[in-house]
């Protein structure tokens, strides 16, 4: 994502000034597009749920392979707490874990309020925004297209197609919560993010004993912890406006949870080979427009990973 800026005739966004001048201009038509945004991106959340149930259908749900999940005289001293929390123990366990994305989450919900507000967006604008549509990327860029004036479909498609991952991390967790209720489910869709994804993979890896409640109270105890501060810091951030300070950077907040997330995550070869493969292939395909290189690099560096993994696996067979 581009450097956000803000200066002195407006919000800044990709190096292109927004005069106060023309973000008076055609208000009623902008909020017009920031509500129907509004309702479009919501379904976002039952495109992912959508997308979970059709992994389901089409590949029954599994469970890691019984190998690779411990029996009773091999659980370690973490594992038998995990095992013996009941569900609300694993919500507040999860939000707990959670707590630490904090310092990253709430400057960048003040950095998206104080653009919001630049770009002639309200109080209640900005919290319909965070609460609906729960997407840091998406939201900056609908602000970026909605001050350009772009078309409604225009930045519809683009600020859906910014989070496309989620329905990538929707299908991932099928294996883990493809047991739950419907109802969870559609829960699960509209609160999955980064922090929240990566964060409830490997608490179900390192516990892959965990029952269906006990998985879900954790996924739900670290959306909480993840998801309400984000909401409170855009409004905040609206709020408060000019009054924090330009220096102090608060866009350094997205990369540095990212690093957070992935580093903890590359345990194994296949795991390096992805992530190498995804930070060339981005490099090299940075020349798309639109971020669409992310979108050639995320499969390539899976294939990657997946290919890596079968040859380890085939070394292993060979051996035995």
């Amino acid at each position: 994502m581009a450097p956000i800026e803000r200066g002195g005739g407006g919000a800044q966004l990709n190096g292109q000034a927004v005069l106060d001048a023309d973000l008076g201009q055609g208000a009623g038509h902008r909020r017009a597009r920031v509500f129907l945004i509004l309702g479009f991106l919501s379904l976002w959340a039952l495109s992912a749920y959508l997308a979970q149930a059709f992994a389901t259908r089409r590949v029954p749900f599994t469970m890691p392979a019984t190998a690779d999940i411990p029996s009773g005289d091999d659980l370690t001293p973490a594992q038998i707490r995990a095992l013996n929390r009941s569900p609300r123990q694993a919500f507040w366990h999860g939000l707990v874990q959670s707590l630490p994305f904090m310092l990253v989450l709430v400057p960048f919900g003040l950095l998206f309020g104080v653009v919001a507000a630049e770009a002639g967006l309200g109080l209640v604008e900005v919290l319909g925004f965070s609460t609906l549509v729960l997407a840091g990327a998406s939201q900056f860029t609908a602000v970026q297209l909605l001050t350009d004036n772009a078309p409604v479909l225009v930045i519809i498609v683009t600020a859906i197609a910014v989070n496309l991952r989620m329905a990538m991390y929707s299908a991932s967790m099928v294996p883990w919560l493809g047991g739950a209720t419907p109802g969870q489910k559609r829960l699960i869709a509209y609160l999955l993010i980064d922090q929240t994804f990566a964060l409830s993979v490997q608490h179900y890896e390192k516990h892959p004993r965990l029952s269906i409640p006990q998985r879900v109270g954790y996924f739900v105890g670290a959306s909480v912890a993840c998801c309400v501060p984000w909401v409170v810091a855009s409004g905040l951030g609206h709020v408060l406006g000019r009054a924090i300070p330009e220096g102090l950077a608060l866009d350094f907040a997205l990369p540095i949870t990212f690093l957070a997330m992935i580093g903890p995550m590359l345990r194994t070869p296949a795991h390096i080979a992805a992530a190498l493969v995804a930070i060339v292939a981005s490099l090299v395909f940075a020349f798309l427009p639109s971020g669409l290189g992310l979108f050639v690099a995320a499969p390539l560096a899976m294939a990657t990973g997946a290919w890596v993994e079968l040859l380890m696996e085939r070394r292993q067979g060979a051996r035995a």
